[in-house]
């Protein structure tokens, strides 16, 4: 059997940070320096034995096909709906094991299950080859807080 271990929460209300459990400020040991993280996380709030069965979605890019794969999407619900997003890390607090960001994609109080450093070279693709319905969608994180995604969603 599977056991995920929760090892912290992320805080959205005022502000985005990732809280650490008690138990792992430990591990955050080492990250001084480390301009951006990888947070993997459980979308808990779509959790359910009905969204784990969704294999395809009608139409949720508005360039892209009228039925794809969950596997071609960015969806929480998926056979295992665990999330990843890549954070700037604004700054760190090892007293209170608290990582500040400006973003993360992520609800308040979902689940964290690990949280790892981003590696320029292991994470970044030099030449990255996306469908022709994902044209036009903003090259680095960076520009996607600028972007105006109506324009690419259907909802």
């Amino acid at each position: 059997m599977v056991e995920l271990k929760i090892i912290g929460k992320v805080k959205s209300k005022s502000g985005f940070e990732i809280n650490i459990d008690r138990d792992y400020k430990e591990a955050m040991k080492g990250m001084d320096g480390f301009g951006h993280l990888i947070v993997i996380w459980w979308a808990d709030k779509v959790d359910n034995s009905d969204f784990r069965k969704v294999t395809t979605t009608e139409k949720p890019y508005k360039a892209g096909p009228d039925t794809i794969g969950i596997f071609a999407t960015r969806s929480p619900i998926r056979p295992n709906p665990i999330g990843i997003s890549i954070i700037d890390v604004k700054c760190i607090d090892y007293d209170d094991g608290i990582i500040y960001t400006s973003y993360i994609d992520a609800e308040d109080e979902t689940p964290v299950i690990d949280i790892k450093p981003y590696y320029p070279c292991s994470d970044i693709v030099r030449e990255v080859k996306l469908p022709k319905w994902c044209e036009g969608l903003p090259n680095c994180i960076e520009d996607s807080a600028n972007f105006d995604w109506s324009n690419f969603f259907n909802f």
